[in-house]
């Protein structure tokens, strides 16, 4: 790295260690980059005993213990990205995560729940039940950043009426010049249930859900730069991208697509998205 583009990396013992394979959390600029963590008690490096709950539980702790080991908490995180070995775990899993972020307990300007993101893996290392990662937002910011710079974390936070609302997410929460949104599944707004048809009117409505989000915050899907698809079928993919192209006809955004085993409300499809946000909020780069 150069003079100009300062990382900042750190490991604790409260933590599962990497080995030496990978830092538990990552800081540039205004962000931290956690990594996925398993279930593992850091005492003796096995999981922790019991099911998805303890594990879940295992999870949020060793979050909590880096997120406060680099003087931040809870509520500074802005996405959590939930790896789950069965869908059917995720209300046990939701039980424990209620407890680690009450929104009435947020104190921020606009009351939240960090941006999220959950599919069915395969398989995990360890043969874990569950894996989560999470993005902190960063107040200070790293070097380049001048002190004079540096700023407290204000957190901007949004959910609209024209997309999908969930207790246990925000659908699009802001901080410096990125905008995190919630992982989007093909609901009916209406009934709240799958829309009818297959993959092409699933993923048509994902994306309906990410154009509201996306123009609720004073943007469009131009302002895009990261899209996440996961899907339950690979091979679905080329009827998928024939519905991509209509929303972003230049093919500008970045985009990671993964097949997955299975995704909440047995979809066929679930689409999560960053935009950039040119006018950010405190602190401005």
């Amino acid at each position: 790295m150069t003079n100009f583009n300062a990382v900042s990396a750190k490991n604790i013992e409260n933590a599962p260690s990497g080995n030496g394979l990978y830092s538990q959390t990552v800081a540039f600029s205004h962000y931290n980059n956690l990594s996925a963590q398993l279930p593992i008690e850091p005492t003796t490096g096995k999981l922790v005993a019991g099911g998805i709950k303890e594990q879940a539980e295992q999870c949020f702790n060793n979050i909590q213990a880096i997120v406060e080991s680099i003087d931040h908490v809870m509520s500074d995180i802005v996405r959590i990205t939930v790896f789950v070995k069965d869908i059917q775990d995720v209300d046990a899993v939701d039980e424990v995560y209620k407890t680690f972020f009450p929104a009435s307990a947020i104190a921020r300007a606009v009351a939240y729940v960090p941006a999220r993101t959950t599919v069915e893996a395969s398989a995990l290392p360890m043969g874990a039940l569950v894996q989560m990662e999470a993005v902190v937002s960063h107040g200070d910011g790293t070097p380049p950043q001048a002190v004079e710079d540096r700023h407290g974390i204000v957190i901007w936070a949004n959910n609209t009426e024209n997309a999908p609302k969930c207790s246990l997410s925000t659908q699009t929460v802001a901080f410096s010049h990125y905008n995190h949104l919630s992982a989007q599944l093909p609901l009916d707004l209406k009934t709240g249930e799958l829309v009818a048809g297959g993959v092409k009117e699933q993923a048509e409505q994902c994306l309906k859900h990410i154009k509201a989000i996306v123009e609720s915050i004073g943007h469009n899907l131009e302002d895009v730069v990261k899209v996440n698809i996961f899907v339950k079928n690979i091979t679905d993919m080329d009827a998928v991208d024939e519905v991509y192209k209509t929303f972003f006809q230049g093919g500008i955004p970045a985009r990671r697509t993964v097949g997955v085993s299975a995704l909440p409300n047995d979809a066929l499809i679930q689409i999560d998205a960053v935009v950039g946000n040119a006018e950010g909020t405190p602190p401005k780069a």
